[in-house]
């Protein structure tokens, strides 16, 4: 008995050792409220579905003619630095902004990237979003503009036509020329790039026509596409601003349900099939277009501490 105790003592002490090694993430949602000018919220959550807001400006928009900071994406890359990208303005302004820091809390100067300067009809550069390839090791960044009377439209505005571009950067510092990322043969805005499986990517974006204004998704084998198999239309009308993450064998696509004021939240296995769970989380009034992303515990223990110190200080 005493060896079978011994025993049974080791195999619970690796236990406990194992659990306490055990990363666990905490979800952290980029955030801004209307209208816009204060600059970067971030809300909290363990199990992706219920959310806190730190209640905490990190880092106020400085850039632009508009001094705003709408739709902020961050991604972190393999060094731990933690990248930053956002909407500068709504028109007559081709760049966007760009940050970047070591713990969210201290950040660079802000810079003005000017992608689309190869067009120089563009009017606009919206919704940024950052994905890093790690087979390339490189960052992707797309975006959509409008090039007015470059594409067939619809019943939108000349300058409300929109079609996605990207750039590639592996150092923030040296950029590719602009490219047409995609045209799906109408207006869209609002990428986001998820790999869900090896060798597999999905694309989440808006469709903005006026007919439609909602939710669909494509496929590619390569982040860069092309992108095919459209899925219909998932979410109500009037919806925006997808942004992704999984919890078990689920993702969940989250996007701001405009008309209705509140955010949608949609599940899925395969992107295939989508079940409407907007009623089983929970997101603070006010919260709008971001992207979701995971940091350790200790992280959000001094993100907590950041947001509780007085700005003066």
């Amino acid at each position: 008995m005493t060896g079978f105790k011994y025993i049974y003592s080791l195999i619970l002490t690796g236990m406990v050792l194992l659990s306490c090694n055990t990363r666990k993430d905490v979800y952290l949602f980029t955030s801004f409220n209307e209208p816009a000018s204060a600059g970067l919220r971030l809300l909290y959550s363990h199990d992706a579905y219920h959310w806190t807001d730190l209640n905490h400006i990190f880092i106020k928009p400085e850039v632009g003619d508009a001094k705003i900071m709408r739709d902020p994406s961050i991604q972190q890359g393999p060094d731990g630095v933690y990248h930053l990208v956002w909407t500068i303005g709504w028109k007559n302004d081709t760049g966007i902004g760009y940050a970047e820091s070591k713990d969210l809390i201290h950040w660079s100067a802000e810079q003005h990237l000017n992608v689309m300067a190869n067009e120089p009809t563009a009017v606009n550069a919206w919704a940024p979003e950052l994905f890093y390839d790690d087979v390339a090791d490189q960052f992707i960044i797309t975006w959509a503009s409008t090039v007015p009377f470059r594409f067939p439209k619809g019943e939108e505005d000349e300058n409300n036509n929109h079609r996605l571009y990207y750039t590639t950067t592996k150092d923030f510092k040296t950029f590719a020329p602009a490219k047409l990322f995609l045209d799906p043969g109408f207006s869209v805005i609002d990428p986001e790039i998820v790999k869900f499986d090896k060798g597999k990517y999905v694309l989440v974006m808006k469709d903005n026509t006026r007919p439609n204004r909602n939710i669909l998704v494509a496929f590619s084998n390569n982040p860069l596409g092309p992108y095919t198999d459209y899925s219909k239309r998932f979410t109500e009308l009037y919806s925006e601003g997808p942004t992704i993450t999984k919890t078990g064998d689920n993702w969940l696509i989250y996007y701001d349900s405009y008309r209705l004021k509140k955010f949608g939240c949609m599940r899925t296995s395969d992107f295939k099939t989508f079940t409407n769970i907007a009623d089983s989380v929970s997101v603070p009034q006010g919260h709008k277009h971001g992207t979701i992303f995971k940091v350790t515990e200790k992280t959000l223990k001094q993100l907590k501490l950041a947001a509780a110190t007085p700005v003066n200080q």
